[in-house]
């Protein structure tokens, strides 16, 4: 190997939404590129900017701007209007003849894969790598791509501090983006139905407001079932404090209608919740129902409130999901993880002919 394509191998562009600043929580490539420039990485990131033209605007810059900054390009794919961004950013990748890995996202991606699939496809076949986070995702798209690897989402585990739950008491957690594809409305009407049986129940919510009315519909949710003083509603909270955010409650709400592989229940797994989630998009490839989670249909508060009572009222239960959620998420550690991508990465720069 060269001097320069060893230079080039340790140079990435990172291309994406690093909106941390802004919404005060980390993603997972905010998490990915402190990562690896503590492993000697030089980092390129795109894009911060908020407005989504602008955005887009500052990917293609960056790309042709920085083009001697960086050896490889890490591009995440969305679907919807974001898709568009990726094909933008990777045509112009090709133009410039630098090398790509594209990460897939999103619960939707399937679904519009199924709408565009010989878009999808021509995407997809000029990628180095094609990566995706969840297996429900691998299942989905690996007939759009058959050379496709699954990377998980990673978190550090010794991080989140493990409170084994031998029994559960009335204190529910929800961690989220308040947006409506994540149904927030759906904790406070659960709350609604367990109020009588546990006049201690208490609901804290968590998370940056997208601004789509997800906040407002779960604050009126309280309100109107009459749990407003049991339902505590913060703002985002700073990744230094997600662990004794998630100590304060025993069960761990995720209530979405759309999801792939989420951090904050990788989290509140490797902390020792109990999970009690909608059974959608890449849940089951996540969670065992009964063994490290409870799952439930969407947008059904009497299943997700049986879920809660049964945890509330089965030592036992608490128990078997606590335990056995901690050991998943060991699974997930950054130690695992990161090896993976650094070979990836370093595999994706071309060999000199």
């Amino acid at each position: 190997m060269t001097s320069s394509q060893r230079a080039e191998q340790g140079r990435l562009l990172m291309v994406g939404n690093f909106l941390s600043q802004s919404y005060g929580t980390r993603s997972v490539c905010d998490e990915l590129q402190s990562r690896l420039e503590a492993r000697d990485w030089r980092i390129v990131t795109t894009s911060s900017r908020i407005s989504r033209p602008g955005r887009l605007i500052d990917m293609l810059q960056t790309t042709w701007r920085r083009r001697k900054d960086y050896g490889v390009a890490l591009v995440d794919v969305y679907s919807g209007s974001a898709f568009l961004w990726a094909e933008a950013v990777c045509a112009l990748l090709r133009n410039i003849r630098k090398p790509y890995v594209l990460t897939l996202h999103g619960g939707n991606l399937p679904a519009f894969a199924r709408r565009w699939g010989r878009r999808v496809r021509r995407e997809l076949k000029y990628a180095k790598v094609v990566t995706t986070p969840s297996g429900y995702l691998f299942a989905e798209m690996r007939s759009y791509c058959r050379t496709l690897r699954l990377v998980p989402n990673a978190l550090d585990v010794d991080f989140c501090r493990f409170r084994q739950r031998n029994s559960a008491a009335p204190r529910l957690v929800w961690l989220r983006k308040f947006h409506r594809l994540y149904n927030p409305s759906l904790a406070p009407l659960a709350v609604a139905l367990l109020k009588d049986s546990f006049p201690e129940v208490r609901l804290d919510m968590s998370g940056p407001d997208k601004g789509d009315g997800g906040l407002a519909d779960a604050q009126r949710a309280a309100s109107q079932t009459g749990v407003g003083g049991r339902v505590h509603f913060h703002g985002a909270v700073p990744a230094a404090a997600v662990p004794s955010t998630l100590d304060q409650g025993d069960v761990f709400l995720n209530t979405t209608n759309v999801d792939n592989t989420p951090v904050s229940v990788l989290e509140a797994m490797a902390c020792g919740l109990c999970i009690v989630s909608t059974r959608v998009g890449g849940i089951p490839y996540l969670l065992e129902d009964e063994k490290d989670a409870l799952l439930v249909p969407p947008d059904d508060p009497p299943a997700m409130a049986a879920a809660i009572r049964r945890i509330l009222t089965q030592p036992a239960l608490a128990q078997r999901l606590s335990w056995n959620a901690r050991r998943k998420a060991e699974t997930f550690d950054w130690s695992q993880v990161l090896p993976q991508w650094e070979d990836l990465l370093k595999m994706a720069v071309p060999r000199p002919k």
